[in-house]
């Protein structure tokens, strides 16, 4: 079983609300490291990795268990190098990451982006709430230890950008 100790490369958990740009960052930053990228919910679609679909929020439900147990070899690699990306974070081993990005955006802008995706108005405003609340982020923290968590605002193509070096960057430092 791998551990910060013993792996080569860091792993990276990029979470935060739906529509701070989770699945771009991550895959922009998995790129750019060479990573592997797990985007967990077309894991859960594609496995089969779900108990049920609940209609009302139009979202598959996740079985925690099976989602662990399927991607338990590739974050327990010597190997490492691997960028995660979830809206979620308490469920997760915390052995397996050495980074936590928690994406943050402002909610009008945020409620703009989830608009557009034609999300329900319900699912619209949880997030919201979510978001104002820093539920995301106190998930983080109750989760994981403090020195891994990192915060970054995610609302421009800029920030996006500044965001993947900032990322790059803590990754080829990692244990040097």
């Amino acid at each position: 079983m791998a551990t910060p100790e013993t792996r080569q490369r860091p792993n990276i958990l990029i979470t935060g609300s739906p529509g701070t740009g989770k699945t771009t960052l991550a895959a922009q930053v998995a790129e750019k490291l060479g990573y592997d990228f797990i985007n967990v919910s077309e894991e859960v679609k594609n496995h089969r990795l779900y108990s049920e679909f609940d209609e009302e929020y139009q979202s598959h439900v996740l079985d925690e268990d099976k989602l662990l147990d399927h991607i338990e070899d590739r974050m327990n690699s010597d190997h490492g190098g691997v960028v995660v990306e979830y809206h979620g974070c308490d469920f997760f081993p915390e052995r397996w990451f050495d980074f936590v990005i928690v994406l943050r955006c402002d909610n009008t802008l945020l409620y703009d982006r989830l608009a557009a995706r034609g999300y329900p108005d319900r699912k619209i405003r949880e997030n919201i709430e979510c978001e104002i609340f820093g539920s995301l982020t106190e998930e983080a923290r109750e989760s994981y230890p403090a020195e891994r968590i990192h915060e970054l605002v995610s609302e421009t193509v800029e920030q996006m950008d500044s965001n993947v070096d900032q990322i790059y960057q803590m990754a080829s430092g990692w244990k040097k």
